[in-house]
């Protein structure tokens, strides 16, 4: 694998780890990112919609307006030039028309506002309109101006300096200042035709206009609103769910216990109904394995008992020891398999274990010089059963210094799970036995040791029942490494 392929492995983990575990978190997550992506998606349907009106709006705004003033032109050409003046005059006495309208010697230059899409279009659009009214030919200018760089005129005053009545009334929408588009035709040689005017309302601006302000007011009132209330739903629905997940950890077997309430959706009430039967059989079987042992217990001693009576009486050195052998052997099944009852028993409630303190209690059992077995690394405490917990760590210790003369003890811990490695250094286990040492009785060529071959199916149960796991493998220092899982739920 490459180092890229690495890096990119590593970045989905940690994006990954953002994610909540819970599922209501995950619900809401992904409540608000499917809001999220439907609001932007119908927000940017709607806004191109918009600006495809806007458009289309501002275009036949346009035509009307440049079609206004090429009849204005035209009328102004078609009069004679004494009474150009005076209409003009007569024009501002009456408080002006849609355009401010004069004749100048020469055509004004002023600052144009900088260039845009839409400024582009309106300008292309009047030379259009007028120059197929008036003559391809015509010499005209189209241009906008911000009304601070206005000028009138001949003599080139500003807006500001004319009477209100003059040109206020069609160049001046209070309080924004929008742009003013102003064309220039030459009616004749040295006159030019002075028109300037506002786009009528709502296309005042060349800026292209982003989402509206209202829009997004109520995409995020419609999220506070509906977000709140979508948790308020989940966390009731999930609620069931999270007692039915502490009982089934904990999983008090006490015969009075009262069975969890069924309550929520007809899902988590059938699943909780399960439970409530499954706890009552696993009742009934517990309760039926125990008299099941006592009885075995009771019956087998008896006979046991009976026959190394009668044994002594054997005169038959050679068959009495025989016999005597095998009794013992029956008694240590016997034992063997009382044992590994009581040490799997599930009875016990779950609590916050000490790890830390159980690990170098069970150290300080093996002291010497140097120790026999040594603990690295730490963890913070575990809920689970605190006497299953110590016969299944006993064991993976207890096996590590028989078989390996010591034991190293390593603990990884984590908000998931923690992890504790039992090495020994001892000759290990060839690679086609993993597979069977966790059978009862089953003890790889140790027959002289003490012992039944039960510890490391009793540990594995143990961890099994906290919903670990026990793995087993040959690790690089020689000998057997033994790991212990335990999940954090």
């Amino acid at each position: 694998m490459s180092r890229n392929d690495n890096g990119a492995i590593d970045t989905g983990r940690k994006v990954w780890r953002l994610v909540p575990s819970s599922l209501l978190g995950r619900i809401l997550l992904l409540t608000l990112l499917a809001m999220g992506v439907a609001q932007v998606a119908s927000s940017v349907i709607w806004v191109g919609t918009f600006r495809a009106q806007q458009v289309e709006g501002l275009v036949n705004t346009t035509r009307n307006l440049a079609a206004s003033a090429a009849a204005t032109t035209q009328f102004f050409k078609s009069l004679p030039l004494e009474y150009r003046h005076i209409v003009l005059d007569q024009l501002r006495d009456m408080g002006g028309s849609r355009f401010f309208v004069s004749l100048n010697d020469n055509r004004i230059e002023m600052r144009a506002l900088p260039d845009s899409e839409r400024k582009q279009l309106v300008t292309e659009e009047v030379e259009a309109v007028l120059r197929s009214r008036l003559g391809k030919t015509v010499n005209l200018h189209v241009e906008f101006v911000h009304p601070d760089d206005l000028r009138i005129l001949n003599t080139q005053l500003p807006l500001d300096a004319l009477p209100k009545s003059w040109a206020h009334y069609a160049l001046t929408l209070e309080p924004i200042k929008p742009p003013v588009l102003v064309t220039q035709v030459e009616v004749a040689e040295g006159d030019w035709l002075y028109l300037a005017s506002l786009l009528p309302a709502p296309y005042v601006s060349l800026d292209d206009e982003s989402i509206p302000g209202q829009q997004i007011v109520f995409i995020l009132v419609m999220i506070g609103v509906l977000f709140p209330v979508l948790a308020w739903l989940v966390r009731r629905q999930t609620r069931p769910l999270h007692k039915l997940a502490r009982a089934a950890r904990d999983l008090p077997l006490d015969e009075y216990q009262p069975p969890l309430r069924e309550q929520g959706s007809a899902e988590i009430v059938a699943v909780t109904r399960g439970f409530n039967a499954m706890r009552r059989r696993l009742q009934s079987y517990i309760s039926d394995r125990d008299q099941l042992f006592r009885a075995i217990s009771h019956d087998l001693k008896t006979p046991i008992t009976r026959l190394r009576l009668r044994a002594d009486l054997i005169d038959d050195d050679t068959i009495r020891e025989r016999l005597e052998s095998d009794l013992q052997e029956l008694e240590l099944l016997v034992k063997g398999a009382l044992q590994s009852m009581k040490d799997t028993d599930i009875h016990e409630n779950v609590e916050l274990v000490d790890l830390d303190g159980m690990l170098r209690k069970l150290a300080d059992a093996y002291m010497g010089d140097p120790p026999l077995v040594v603990v690295e690394g730490s963890c913070a405490p575990y809920r689970g059963k605190p006497l299953a917990l110590k016969r299944c760590l006993g064991n993976l210790v207890d096996n590590a210094v028989k078989y390996g003369e010591s034991a190293i003890i390593c603990v990884e811990d984590s908000p998931e799970q923690v992890i504790i490695h039992v090495r020994d250094h001892g000759p290990g286990v060839p690679d086609e036995a993993l597979g069977r040492i966790f059978e009862p009785y089953y003890r790889l060529g140790h027959e002289h040791r003490q012992g039944h071959g039960l510890g490391l199916g009793i540990a594995r149960n143990i961890a099994q029942s906290h919903g670990g796991e026990l793995e087993i493998s040959n690790w690089s220092g020689g000998g057997l490494e033994v790991t212990l899982k335990l999940p954090r739920h």
